[in-house]
């Protein structure tokens, strides 16, 4: 579901535009109609064809940008409100007003009949049913059937809703909360994949630590791993009891992927983004790879403007995709992290207005809705999905002069040394969250420099 899988380098950041969003929370009575139900546990992707591309596809690209600056001049008038109540009122309800799971597999087929879904979408979409509904039944939860139903209706919509009129990002955008809140669809879906029982939470301490600074006016990057599309609604739901206000107004650094896969787009536009193109992919259709680049300084600036206001949280995976096993041991741990995107984000800190802080982030969720084991070029990989138990941890900042003062030559070395030194703290963090939960060793893989609490027991 969410994609945040980004990185570039000292020169490189996207471009895709249209509508940034409202910041309330508030929603609409319509919302309510579609409002995912929440599960009964202790915490009771859509895009038109041409998102798919290849090396073979450049002019259906091509095509795709020109028709983004073709919308951006139509609405460039409205406001973010106004353009996403356009969208609800010219799309249909075919998905809201199915019942079952028979009526909801059979609009599918009947709007793939008509010609308006596109067939690839249409065997991707009953394929995610298929999986969720598989993940909910492993919860246990007596409410499965209801969950099921519910989370997918909200679900297909969305991604109908976005094959009707495709909603295009903006270099930063701003989650969309209103008319319809895709913040709270995003949380309820990914909610009852979670075992709550089996999840952690490390150094909460920490995150009170954010939260004082932000109040401050200060910035804070954190610098993660990167395992799943549901990255984002695993850090919110487990600081939902604590800091709400971290994931609510968290900035994700967010590649390509996740704002043109067709499963992916309703999940993201709940999230704030900085969009920019992956340096994994920058070339896999030569020909776009300079679009890509402009398209990435604009991000850069975007971002800069951001941390110049100060109280900015941004999250960035500086590895630049999603962590994949090991293809022996099949064990998983950390990407290895891209010193220069690090680097990047550390310079555009300092030289902000606002004082800046960098922490080191790390998740295990890969369970729950693992990534392909090969890093794919095509748009719309296949989704698997389970219930397990997750786990968060963060470590006190490093400052990048702590480290630098203790490297004899220039700057490169410092660079190569902080991010090595960011990078050990990750992989601490996240060995203890596996001890914790792959381990069952629960609250007693707690060590001194990382403590586990649950704090929504």
């Amino acid at each position: 579901m969410y994609i945040l899988s980004a990185t570039f380098s000292s020169t490189t950041f996207l471009t895709p535009r249209v509508s940034s969003s409202s910041s309330s929370s508030s929603s609409s009575a319509r919302l309510r109609l579609v409002h995912p139900v929440r599960s009964s546990f202790r915490r009771t992707s859509s895009g038109c064809p041409c998102s798919f591309y290849s090396s073979a596809k450049v002019r259906a690209m091509a095509e795709m940008v020109k028709d983004k600056e073709e919308k951006e001049e139509e609405e460039e008038s409205l406001s973010a409100v106004e353009s996403a109540q356009r969208r609800e009122t010219r799309h249909s309800r075919t998905f809201l007003n199915v019942t079952s799971e028979a009526e909801l597999l059979s609009a599918i087929r009947v709007e793939t009949e008509a010609g308006r879904l596109p067939s690839n979408v249409a065997a991707g979409m009953e394929e995610l049913y298929w999986n969720y509904k598989n993940a909910i039944l492993q919860s246990g939860s007596p409410n499965a059937d209801e969950i099921v139903i519910s989370n997918m209706t909200a679900a297909l919509d969305r991604i109908f809703l976005d094959i009707e009129d495709p909603f295009v990002f903006s270099p930063y955008h701003k989650a969309l909360r209103e008319p319809f809140d895709y913040y709270i669809f995003g949380q309820n879906y990914i909610r009852p994949l979670v075992d709550f029982s089996n999840s952690y939470v490390g150094n909460i301490s920490v995150f009170y630590e954010m939260e004082e600074k932000l109040r401050q006016g200060h910035n804070i990057i954190l610098i993660s791993n990167h395992q799943t599309e549901a990255d984002p609604a695993v850090i919110a739901l487990l600081l939902e009891t604590t800091n709400p206000h971290l994931a609510e107004k968290m900035t994700y650094i967010a590649g390509d992927r996740v704002v043109t896969d067709p499963l992916c787009k309703p999940f993201s536009i709940g999230r704030n983004l900085i969009c920019v193109y992956s340096k994994k992919h920058m070339n896999d259709v030569p020909e776009l790879a300079e679009m890509k680049r402009k398209a990435n300084t604009r991000s850069l600036k975007e971002m800069a403007l951001l941390l110049r206001g100060g109280s900015q949280i941004i999250w960035i995976a500086p590895s630049g995709g999603r962590d994949r096993p090991d293809p022996v041991t099949e064990e998983w741990f950390p990407a290895p992290f891209d010193s220069s995107a690090l680097d990047n984000l550390r310079r555009l800190a300092e030289h902000s207005a606002a004082p800046g802080h960098i922490y080191p982030l790390a998740l295990l969720c890969h369970d729950i809705m693992p990534p392909p084991r090969q890093v794919e070029k095509e748009i719309g990989e296949k989704r698997v999905i389970a219930f397990h138990g997750t786990g968060l941890s963060v470590a006190p900042e490093i400052p990048f002069s702590d480290i630098a003062a203790s490297c004899k030559s220039p700057e490169e070395q410092a660079k190569e040394a902080y991010t090595q030194a960011v990078y050990n703290a990750v992989t601490e963090q996240y060995n203890v969250l596996k001890s914790a939960i792959h381990g069952k060793q629960g609250l007693r893989a707690s060590t001194q420099n990382i403590s586990l609490s649950q704090t929504w027991v």
